[in-house]
C-alpha cells in the first residue's frame, strides 16, 4: 500500500467521522524531546486533586478508543510517540498497573481501553519514590478476576523504510489463591536514518571544515520471557517472576569523510550487538489490624552487552580500525515501607537500599589510533541506603502534602584497577518536597508545588571510554560528572475545558553534550557531556470540549530556557501547537487525527530546526465483544518532519541534517481470550537505578 493510497483511506474515514460527530472524537548520543500536551475526556473526567491529575474513562469518548496505549496518548500532560510514554517536561517517569509497576511496555497494549477504570498522573511524587522520579502514572482497571486460562497475543507489522515485525503471547492461569504466568515476546525492528555532519572550527590559524555523511542501517532483533507466580489471599499477597532478555543487532554506516574541499573518502562502519540480561523480582504485602500496611520489594539484575566495532575505508589506503567493548553490570536493590492513617491522614515511612556493579572493557586494536584513543578497563560500585516519609491530608476543599528523603551514597571508580579519588565520592543528600492544591468545584481546581531532587548520570556515560567514529571525530563519555541537584517549581490551574501548565526548573550540574578539540597530534574533535547549569520554564495553555462523539484538543505552549556556555547564550524560546481530533464512532469504529508543529529554539547546547506541520492519524475496529481490536495507523504521513539541529560550543560550530524513518504504517492486531488484571502487586525496588544501567 503506498502513501498516496493509505493518505486517501484515512482521509475518507476522517470525513465520514466528523460528518457524524456534526450529526450526532544516533551517533551523536542526543534525544530530541519537543512539549506536547493532550488533554481529552468529558468534563469533569479529568480533575486535578492537589497536584494529582485524575482521569476517569468508563463512560467517555476514551472508552473505545481501542487499548490502554490509545487512552494515554489523549489525557492531559502525556505523550505517546511509537509506542513509548513520556510526560511534558519530566523525565524518569514510572508506570504502575493496579499498584505493582509495568516492566514491559507491551502491558499497555494489552489493556483494553473499555477496561480502564481510572488515571492518575503524579506531576511531583512524594518521599515514596526515588528524588530522581519525575512524574508518576498510576492506572487502574476494572475488570473483574476470573478463574482458569487467559490468554493475550498481540501483533505488530510495520512498514518505514524497511519491515519490522513484532508479536507477544501471554498466559495466566488461576486456580483458588494462586496464580501462574508466562509471556514471551519477539521484535524484529529496522531503521534507517540518513544525514550529514558539518563541523566549522578555526584550526592552527586557519579556517577548517570537517565533514561526514551517514546511512545507518540498525536491524535488531530482541526478545523477552516472563514467567511467575502470585497468591493472594485476604490482606496477604506474595509473588515473584524471573524475566530473561537477549538482544542481538548489526549497525552499519556506509558513508563517507571529508576535509575542506579535498575529495570524499568512502567509510564503513559495522557494528556487531550482543547481549542480554537477567532480573528476578519478588515482594510480600500484608495488612494489620486492618490499618498497617507492610511492602517489601527485591531485585536481582544482571547484565552483559559485547560490541565488535570495525571502520574500514574500502577505496583507499587509510588502515582498518577495529575496537571490542564488553560492558557487564549488577544490581541488588530492597525497599521496605510502612504506610498507616495518621492525624487524619495517610503517612508513609520506609527504606530503600541498593547495591550497583559496572564494569567496562574497551579495546583499541588499531596501534596508531590508540596513541589518542587507548584501551582501557573501568569499574564503578555504588551503594546507596535511603530513609524516607511522606504525609498527605486533605481539609476540605484543601490538599496537603509534604515529604523528606535522606540517602547516603558511596560511589568507587577505578580505571585500569586504580582508584580515581577525583571523581570517588561519598554524598549525604537530603531532599524534601511539597504540594498544595485547592478545589473550588469538580471543574476548577489549582495546585502548587514545589520538590528538590538528585538526579545521578547514567553509567554508560561515567563508565563511557573515548569512541572512534572517523578520521578526525572521537565520541565519548565523561566520569567526571557531577550529581546534578535540580529545584522544580510546578503551577497546575483548570477551569472549565481550560488548563494552565507553568513548571520553572532550576538544574545545577546536569549535563549537556558539546563538540571541542581534542589534545592529539593531529586534527581531532570530541563530543562528549559536561556538567552545565540551567533553568528553565515550560507554559502551556490547554483547551477541550467533547462535541458528542468528537473530541479537539487544543495547546499551545512555549520552552524557554536560561543557559550560558563558554561565552554563548543558549536562550531562543520554542514555541509548539498541538490539535488532536478523536473520533468515537458506531460500531466499534474509532478514528484518530492529530497534527503538530514547533518553532526554531534551544534546548540545552542544541537548536533544533522549526517544524511547522507534521500529522499522524489511525482507525480501529473491536470485534468479538471487544475481544479483538484491528487498528492501521500511519506516522508522518506528509514527511514533514525536520530532525536537523545546530550546536555552537567551544569554537565548535556543527551542523547537523538527519532524516529519520518515521513516515510509516502499521497493522496492529490484539486478541484477549478471558482478558484479566493480574494480582501481582510487586514493586520495583530501585527503579532510576535499573534505568541507569
Amino acid at each position: 500500500m503506498n502513501a498516496k493510497l493509505l493518505t486517501s483511506i484515512l482521509a475518507a474515514f476522517l470525513i465520514i467521522g466528523k460528518g457524524y460527530a456534526q450529526n450526532q472524537e544516533t551517533t551523536d548520543s542526543l534525544a530530541r524531546e519537543l512539549q506536547e500536551v493532550v488533554v481529552a475526556a468529558k468534563q469533569p473526567a479529568t480533575r486535578l486533586v492537589g497536584s494529582t491529575l485524575v482521569s476517569t474513562i468508563p463512560g467517555t469518548n476514551l472508552a473505545g478508543l481501542g487499548t490502554a496505549l490509545d487512552v494515554l496518548a489523549q489525557l492531559p500532560m502525556v505523550k505517546v510517540q511509537d509506542n513509548a510514554v513520556s510526560v511534558i517536561g519530566k523525565s524518569n517517569i514510572e508506570i504502575y498497573i493496579d499498584g505493582r509497576p509495568m516492566r514491559d511496555e507491551q502491558e499497555l497494549q494489552q489493556i483494553l481501553s473499555s477496561d480502564l477504570k481510572k488515571v492518575e498522573l503524579l506531576m511531583a511524587p512524594g518521599a515514596a519514590y526515588e528524588s530522581t522520579t519525575g512524574a508518576v502514572l498510576k492506572i487502574t482497571t476494572r475488570r473483574n478476576f476470573v478463574k482458569g486460562l487467559s490468554l493475550t497475543d498481540q501483533f505488530q507489522l510495520q512498514r518505514r523504510r524497511r519491515w519490522s515485525v513484532m508479536d507477544h503471547l501471554g498466559l495466566s492461569y488461576r486456580a483458588g489463591d494462586w496464580e501462574i504466568f508466562l509471556n514471551g515476546t519477539i521484535n524484529h525492528n529496522n531503521s534507517v536514518d540518513k544525514g550529514t555532519t558539518t563541523n566549522s572550527l578555526v584550526y592552527n590559524g586557519k579556517a577548517v571544515v570537517v565533514g561526514s555523511s551517514q546511512n545507518n542501517s540498525f536491524p535488531a532483533t530482541v526478545g523477552a520471557i516472563k514467567g511467575g507466580f502470585n497468591y493472594s489471599r485476604g490482606p496477604q499477597s506474595f509473588g515473584a517472576y524471573y524475566r530473561y532478555n537477549p538482544e542481538r543487532g548489526d549497525f552499519v554506516n556506509s558513508g563517507s569523510e571529508w576535509i575542506d574541499n579535498n575529495p570524499a573518502i568512502a567509510r564503513d562502519i559495522d557494528k556487531r550487538i550482543r547481549a542480554h540480561s537477567h532480573l528476578a523480582s519478588l515482594y510480600y504485602e500484608n495488612t494489620f489490624a486492618d490499618k498497617y500496611l507492610l511492602h517489601f520489594d527485591g531485585d536481582f539484575r544482571s547484565a552483559y552487552a559485547a560490541n565488535d566495532v570495525a571502520t574500514t575505508y574500502p577505496e583507499s589506503t587509510t588502515p582498518a580500525v577495529n575496537s571490542t567493548d564488553k560492558r557487564t553490570s549488577t544490581l541488588w536493590a530492597g525497599k521496605l515501607y510502612l504506610n498507616f492513617p495518621l492525624w487524619n491522614g495517610e503517612f508513609t515511612a520506609g527504606t530503600q537500599d541498593c547495591y550497583t556493579h559496572t564494569s567496562l572493557d574497551y579495546r583499541m586494536l588499531n596501534t596508531e589510533v590508540s596513541e589518542y584513543i587507548p584501551s582501557s578497563l573501568t569499574d564503578a560500585r555504588q551503594t546507596s541506603a535511603a530513609l524516607f516519609a511522606s504525609w498527605s491530608r486533605v481539609f476540605g476543599m484543601l490538599s496537603l502534602s509534604v515529604g523528606a528523603r535522606y540517602e547516603y551514597v558511596d560511589y568507587d571508580f577505578k580505571t585500569d584497577g586504580v582508584r580515581d579519588d577525583n571523581v570517588s565520592r561519598r554524598d549525604h543528600l537530603l531532599t524534601p518536597d511539597v504540594s498544595l492544591g485547592y478545589s473550588f468545584d469538580d471543574e476548577s481546581q489549582i495546585s502548587v508545588s514545589y520538590k528538590m531532587a538528585t538526579v545521578k548520570p547514567p553509567y554508560s556515560q561515567l563508565t563511557g571510554s573515548l569512541n572512534y567514529t572517523g578520521l578526525h571525530e572521537i565520541e565519548g563519555g565523561n566520569p567526571g560528572l557531577r550529581d546534578e541537584r535540580m529545584h522544580d517549581i510546578q503551577l497546575f490551574g483548570m477551569w472549565k475545558g481550560f488548563m494552565f501548565q507553568a513548571d520553572y526548573t532550576r538544574s545545577v550540574d546536569t549535563y549537556a553534550f558539546v563538540k571541542q578539540l581534542y589534545p592529539a597530534d593531529n586534527l581531532q574533535l570530541l563530543m562528549h557531556p559536561v556538567n552545565i547549569d540551567v533553568s528553565a520554564l515550560n507554559v502551556y495553555l490547554i483547551w477541550s470540549r467533547p462535541i458528542r462523539r468528537w473530541t479537539p484538543n487544543v495547546t499551545v505552549g512555549m520552552y524557554r530556557q536560561w543557559l550560558d556556555l563558554d561565552n554563548n547564550r543558549y536562550d531562543r524560546p520554542i514555541f509548539s501547537y498541538f490539535f488532536s481530533n478523536t473520533f468515537s464512532l458506531p460500531r466499534g469504529w474509532s478514528v484518530t487525527a492529530n497534527i503538530n508543529g514547533n518553532s526554531q529554539g534551544d534546548m540545552h547546547t542544541n537548536r533544533f530546526c522549526a517544524t511547522w506541520f507534521t500529522m499522524d492519524a489511525s482507525v480501529g475496529k473491536t470485534f468479538l465483544k471487544k475481544s479483538l481490536t484491528v487498528k492501521l495507523s500511519a506516522t508522518d504521513i506528509f514527511n514533514t518532519a525536520d530532525n536537523n539541529w545546530t550546536m555552537n560550543t567551544y569554537g565548535v560550530f556543527v551542523d547537523k541534517r538527519q532524516s529519520y524513518d518515521r513516515r510509516g504504517i502499521a497493522l496492529n492486531i490484539i486478541y484477549n481470550f478471558q482478558p484479566r488484571k493480574s494480582r501481582y502487586k510487586g514493586e520495583s525496588a530501585a527503579d532510576a537505578e535499573m534505568k541507569r544501567l
